[in-house]
């Protein structure tokens, strides 16, 4: 998930447009996927809830700031979302995830389209704030608090480096 969210922060649809169709398609794809594991990980959280448990070492403020932190992110990926599919059923013309999977039929609300396009880019931003708070929070645990946060989170091939 990171390495998508950090993609789509960093390159938007009129960054790879003039790299072709290819390009775009493949952006479109990627686009797909990120989508699906955000609904999934939304999904999962309404089963089983958050997944994430705050650790004996944050106590009071700190545990609360833990789990609105992770609903925020969960939350704010479900958003952007349904933001997505408001952009493709406000569309002019049918919108295909990936170039095949049709988004929402479009029901050409060219002003509406435009208010959801600019609530989409924001959340997606302010959502990218609230990951690097996020980032910050357990870095912050791994090197203060010496609670091996970022190694119950990371790939035991990483281990050796935190």
């Amino acid at each position: 998930m990171v390495p998508l969210f950090m993609w789509f922060l960093l390159v938007t649809p009129d960054v790879v447009v003039p790299f072709g169709p290819t390009a775009f398609q493949i952006h479109s794809t990627l686009a797909l996927i990120f989508v699906s594991l955000s609904l999934a990980w939304f999904a999962d959280l309404l089963r089983r809830g958050l997944a994430s448990r705050p650790g004996p070492k944050l106590t009071g403020r700190l545990r609360r700031v833990h789990r609105w932190l992770h609903l925020t992110l969960i939350w704010g990926l479900f958003f952007v979302a349904v933001t997505g599919f408001l952009l493709g059923l406000t569309s002019p013309v049918l919108l295909k995830a990936g170039g095949f999977l049709p988004i929402a039929p479009p029901l050409d609300l060219r002003a509406a389209n435009e208010i959801v396009g600019l609530v989409h880019i924001i959340e997606f931003y302010a959502l990218g704030v609230v990951a690097a708070g996020h980032a910050g929070f357990h870095i912050w645990r791994h090197c203060r608090l010496r609670d091996n946060a970022l190694r119950i989170m990371a790939p035991k091939k990483l281990h050796k480096y935190l």
